[in-house]
C-alpha cells in the first residue's frame, strides 16, 4: 500500500488583476484586463488574466487584445501591461506566507505553490481543511489577496480540485473520493490533454475522465506512445507519485524572449534560446559563478505556463553544455504537449562561487 500523502495546491485568484485592483481599488467594479503586449504592433498580444467583471464579457487569458478591447467596447474597462516585477514582489511575500504552514513547498508558477502537508495534518483529510482554511485567512489578511485551495493525495488530484472552485474556493478530495471526483470530468480537465488530445481520444470514445479509465492502457500506449499514454492510463484514475520539492531559496539568473510566431518548431525555439543562453553565460561570468540547476520555461499560446529543469552532478560554467542542456529540455516539454509555444526562457541556479561556495543571487535579466 502507498503511504498517506496530503497535499495542498494554493493558487491565487486571477492574481495579475487583482493584484491592480488593490492597488488601485477604483478600478475595482469595472473590467480589469492585464495584457501580455508583443510590441509588434501597438494592439498586438494576448490577455494574460483578467477579472470576473471582463470574463463575464466574454473576455479570457489568451484572446487577443483586439479581441478584448472589440467585447468591451463602449464600457468602462481598464487594460494595463503585465508589470511582472511588481506582481514577483507580491508573490514573493506570499509565498513566504505559505512556507510557515508546509512541511515542503513547491512553487509552481509565479501565482500557485505545492504544499505537502502530510505532516502537518497528521495524515488527516479534515485537518487539512482548517488548515486551508487558516491559510486563505492569513493571505487575506496580509496580502489582501483571495486564493483557490484544493487538497488531495497527490499534486494532479490537488490541482484540479483547486480549479473547481473558483474564486475563493476550497476543495478536499480523499483517497477513496477521487475515482468519484475524477469519473464525471471532461477528460480535458486533466494536465497535459489540450486540444488536439481530446479531439483524438473522443475519436476513440473518450469524453469524460471515466471513460479514459476504462479503457484499455495497450490501446492507449499504441496510439499515443508509452510515455502520454500511460501517462493518461495512470492521470485518469489519479495517480500521481510525483514528490513536492522544497527548491529552496536558491535563485537564479534567468532569460525570457517572446517568439515571432507561435510555434511548435524545435529550430525556431532553439534559435531564440540559443540566444538566451548567450545572454545568461554573460551574466555568469560577469559574476564568476558556475552552476548546477538548468531550467526551461515555456509560456503557450493560451498563456499557460510549461516548465523542465535538470540538475547536473556537478556545478559547470559551459556555455555550450547549457545550449545543449536547453534544447534536448525543449525537445521534451514540446513532444509532452500539443500547444503552442508563444515565449520561450532559460533559468540557470544553485550556484557555486570560483572558490566553491555556494551563492544566492538575484538576477532577472529583461
Amino acid at each position: 500500500m502507498l503511504p498517506i500523502r496530503v497535499v495542498m495546491l494554493v493558487d491565487l485568484d486571477y492574481f495579475y488583476a487583482q493584484i491592480e485592483e488593490i492597488r488601485n481599488p477604483s478600478i475595482k467594479d469595472k473590467p480589469v484586463v492585464v495584457c501580455v503586449y508583443s510590441g509588434r504592433t501597438k494592439d498586438s498580444g494576448v490577455v494574460s488574466t483578467a477579472n470576473y467583471i471582463a470574463r463575464s464579457y466574454g473576455v479570457k487569458s489568451g484572446i487577443p487584445i483586439v479581441l478584448a478591447k472589440k467585447k468591451l467596447e463602449d464600457i468602462d474597462s481598464v487594460f494595463l501591461p503585465m508589470n511582472h516585477d511588481f506582481y514577483k514582489e507580491v508573490s514573493d511575500r506570499v509565498m513566504r506566507i505559505l512556507k510557515t504552514f508546509a512541511g515542503n513547498l513547491e512553487q509552481e508558477g509565479i501565482d500557485e505553490a505545492y504544499l505537502d502537508v502530510t505532516v502537518r495534518t497528521d495524515e488527516n483529510f479534515d485537518k487539512a481543511g482548517l488548515l486551508g482554511m487558516e491559510i486563505k485567512k492569513a493571505v487575506k489578511e496580509q496580502e489582501g489577496l483571495s486564493c483557490s485551495v484544493g487538497i488531495g493525495p497527490n499534486k494532479l488530484v490537488a490541482k484540479i480540485a483547486a480549479d473547481i472552485k473558483k474564486p475563493d474556493g476550497l476543495t478536499v478530495v480523499r483517497p477513496d473520493e477521487v475515482e468519484q471526483f475524477f469519473g464525471p470530468l471532461p477528460v480535458d480537465r486533466l494536465l497535459g490533454v489540450g486540444k488536439k488530445t481530446s479531439e483524438k481520444l473522443a475519436e476513440m470514445g473518450i469524453v469524460t475522465v471515466s471513460d479514459l479509465a476504462n479503457y484499455d492502457v495497450k490501446s492507449l500506449v499504441g496510439c499515443f506512445g508509452k510515455g502520454l499514454g500511460s501517462y493518461l492510463h495512470d492521470a485518469s484514475r489519479g495517480i500521481d507519485q510525483d514528490p513536492v520539492e522544497d527548491r529552496g531559496d536558491s535563485e537564479s539568473i534567468s532569460r525570457i524572449a517572446t517568439l515571432k510566431e507561435d510555434t511548435r518548431d524545435l529550430a525556431t525555439i532553439t534559435e531564440k534560446t540559443d540566444r538566451l543562453c548567450e545572454d545568461v553565460y554573460a551574466k555568469l561570468k560577469q559574476r564568476g559563478v558556475s552552476f548546477k540547476l538548468i531550467g526551461v520555461v515555456a509560456v503557450m499560446k493560451d498563456l499557460s505556463i510549461l516548465t523542465r529543469s535538470k540538475t547536473l552532478n556537478d556545478a559547470v560554467n559551459d556555455p555550450s553544455l547549457l545550449k545543449s542542456e536547453v534544447d534536448e529540455l525543449f525537445k521534451k516539454l514540446v513532444k509532452e504537449t500539443d500547444k503552442e509555444v508563444r515565449r520561450a526562457g532559460v533559468r540557470v541556479s544553485c550556484f557555486v562561487e570560483e572558490r566553491g561556495q555556494q551563492k544566492q543571487l538575484t538576477s532577472f535579466l529583461k
